[in-house]
């Protein structure tokens, strides 16, 4: 006759060190690095279209202000006046700094007034676009001796920049002077 021989079977002890090693220092690390990790949220608007309420009313439209981005300048306009400023690039680029100072003026004669429209090529790069908003929204001050963002126009709406004519003065078109 035959025995039957039984396989031992033993169970197998689960080490699960190397994984409580990993965790003890994983989780430090990313509550550390949940600092360094801050996430910007800009609330933008579409821009406003007139009803023709506005139209029929005898009071002047209100100021409506736009930055258009051109690929050489920075064009501050009223959409019911018209132009108001051609900043024109500098060697180092964008000239925000008279934006802002032509803004500030604007802030001064209207303090009530808290909207902008930001019309852009659709070459735009960006950062232009985030350094525009940023201009438009704020600027540093000193207050009491400690530098402060006064408030300039926050409530910033987007959309396209109008198509040139080929105008002398003006940029031949949106694709970098060729046209097609």
């Amino acid at each position: 006759m035959r025995r039957k021989h039984r396989k031992i079977v033993s169970e197998a002890e689960l080490d699960i060190t190397a994984f409580m090693n990993l965790m003890i220092v994983l989780v430090p690390v990313l509550l550390i690095s949940m600092v360094f990790a801050h996430t910007s949220i800009l609330e933008l608007n579409f821009p406003v279209s007139e009803s023709k309420e506005d139209t029929q009313s005898n009071e002047p439209p209100p100021l409506q202000l736009q930055v258009v981005i051109r690929e050489a300048a920075l064009v501050l306009a009223d959409s019911q006046a018209g132009l108001i400023k051609k900043i024109d690039n500098t060697a180092e680029g964008y000239d925000f700094d008279t934006l802002r100072a032509l803004l500030k003026q604007i802030k001064a004669r209207l303090p009530e007034k808290k909207d902008i429209t930001l019309l852009s090529e659709p070459g735009t790069h960006y950062q232009t676009l985030v350094t525009v908003m940023d201009t438009v929204r704020s600027y540093p001050t000193v207050v009491v001796a400690s530098v402060v963002e006064a408030e300039l126009f926050p409530e910033i709406s987007i959309g396209d920049a109008p198509v040139l004519d080929a105008d002398p003065g003006e940029s031949q078109s949106l694709s970098g002077g060729t046209e097609q």
